[in-house]
């Protein structure tokens, strides 16, 4: 067996990826994918075309690097997490589109949770804050919302699932429905403590048992593809949360290890070791994976709207022509001129948790130019993300001497160079920045021995760049004070639901 294939499934695109066992990639196949905007606070996916792309892209990369199915060891599953999908079990077809992670039409409910004293509970079982952002709100409401949904899930005709548990559904040709507990402990729905779905939880969100996938670890063999889509029966033998598998790929394997992850959102973890630590600013508590047995915790801050910023810059605003043309347009200055963007389109995320804040541009003079919001914008992403590793430092007590990055925007030196200012210690760019997809493939290629132990992937990692902060302390304490003004004028902008529904 010569290679491991990693199948990433993102908000914004499907990617298959090919790595040998240097943790190399020769092949890469990437298809994009439509978000679907049925109302203001709604964004969805269309289930079948995550499944055509992903299947597309896994084909791709088999031709590109000139193998077949045969000569995949195994193959890992990375998913945009949070986002719900609902299918029938016997026709195996989705009653609903994928609600996205990035969703917010069940703020009201949630605020409601809270209002009625569950925050507490919640948090002391999951690790997180009740918010739209995880699962179960999502699954409530399709379930409450599709007509005649509810009673075939008490009939057990339905089944349940983040991403990760709709593709092996599909590749095992329906024979496995499961999930790993990275997945299950972004739901809301699950005990990061014992491991297991909670009945609590379940009662309180009023989800039947039966529309459950089976909890597993991150490491081992789920299923095999069906014949019919690769060629050959493949061992699926590595799952996890995109962010959780992005830690893994960066080695993060000590406790107080962090990487952040530079894609729609921005997603920073650190490594809090065989316990989790709670947090008392408002950071989420993760399950990282569970490897031979052990099963690791992380502390989480997510950022809603990073490399989406630059998105929106391009398709909505019209500024740049393509993504890559941020960099040269917000380097053509030699700083924002004094103007500050939130990007809050789908609220705040960590450490603010405001469903209703909406996104802003404050400071903006006539001589405000298009270069200097396209370098507010670069500098919002690397703003929220320090806002992250403040609060994991007073969390976690430790100081943190190195940042790891990946993702798509972490390409961006000009980005990388802020963060680095912003937080004063250096910001570590590894040769294979894939790191998402490259975490669930040695995931995969540890439970079949293609890698024997993490110490042996370890030594994989590789720098490519590292970006030392230039700017001095007093000039990032006024960036910082300012930053801070300007997410509170973004705050509570919409208007409150009161009605639990």
């Amino acid at each position: 067996m010569n290679v491991v294939l990693a199948l990433d499934q993102g908000t914004s695109s499907s990617r298959a990826i090919v790595f040998d066992h240097n943790g190399r990639s020769p092949a890469m196949a990437q298809m994009e994918l439509a978000p679907l905007f049925p109302q203001p606070d709604s964004v969805e996916h269309d289930p079948q075309e995550i499944w055509r792309t992903q299947l597309a892209t896994a084909r791709q990369a088999i031709s590109q690097a000139g193998i077949t199915a045969s000569d995949i060891a195994a193959i890992g599953i990375t998913n945009q997490r949070e986002t719900t999908l609902v299918w029938n079990r016997k026709t195996g077809e989705p009653i609903y589109n994928a609600i996205v992670w990035q969703d917010r039409r069940t703020a009201d409910f949630c605020e409601a949770l809270k209002a009625a004293g569950h925050a507490e509970m919640v948090a002391r079982k999951t690790g997180l804050i009740i918010d739209p952002y995880f699962s179960a709100s999502k699954l409530r409401w399709i379930l409450n919302q599709v007509p005649g949904a509810r009673n075939l899930a008490v009939r057990g005709d339905l089944a349940f699932g983040t991403v990760d548990s709709w593709l092996l559904w599909k590749l095992t040709a329906g024979a496995v429905h499961a999930t790993d507990v990275s997945n299950a402990s972004r739901t809301m729905l699950f005990n990061i403590h014992t491991g297991q779905w909670d009945h609590e939880l379940l009662a309180l969100m009023d989800i039947p048992p039966s529309i459950l996938p089976d909890v597993r670890s991150s490491s081992e063999i789920f299923g095999h593809t069906s014949e019919d889509f690769l060629g050959a029966r493949v061992p699926i033998a590595g799952v996890a949360g995109d962010q959780q598998a992005a830690l893994f790929g960066q080695t993060c394997f000590a406790p107080g290890s962090v990487k952040n992850t530079y894609g729609t959102g921005c997603f920073m973890l650190m490594n809090t070791g065989e316990k989790p630590t709670e947090s008392a600013n408002q950071l989420l508590s993760t399950i990282a994976w569970k490897l031979g047995g052990t099963t690791q915790y992380a502390l989480e801050g997510s950022v809603f709207i990073g490399g989406a910023v630059v998105q929106w810059l391009r398709d909505s605003l019209g500024i740049i022509q393509s993504s890559r043309d941020v960099e040269a347009l917000a380097a053509s200055v030699a700083d924002s001129g004094g103007v500050y963007f939130v990007p809050a389109f789908a609220g705040l995320g960590s450490p603010y948790w405001d469903a209703y804040a909406r996104g802003s541009i404050s400071g903006l003079t006539r001589g405000t130019t298009a270069a200097h919001v396209a370098r507010a914008a670069l500098e919002s992403i690397a703003h929220q993300s320090a806002d992250l590793l403040e609060c994991m430092q007073k969390d976690s007590g430790q100081s943190v001497t190195e940042l790891r990055v990946d993702g798509g925007a972490a390409q961006n030196n000009l980005l990388m160079q802020i963060q680095a200012d912003l937080l004063g210690v250096p910001v570590l760019r590894p040769q294979v920045i894939q790191t998402t997809a490259l975490g669930s493939a040695y995931l995969a290629g540890l439970a079949v021995k293609y890698w024997e132990t993490p110490a042996d992937v370890a030594r994989h990692w590789v720098v490519d760049r590292v970006f030392e902060p230039r700017m001095s302390r007093d000039e990032v304490n006024v960036r910082r004070q300012r930053w801070k003004k300007a997410v509170a004028r973004s705050q509570d902008w919409e208007e409150h639901g009161d009605v639990l529904h």
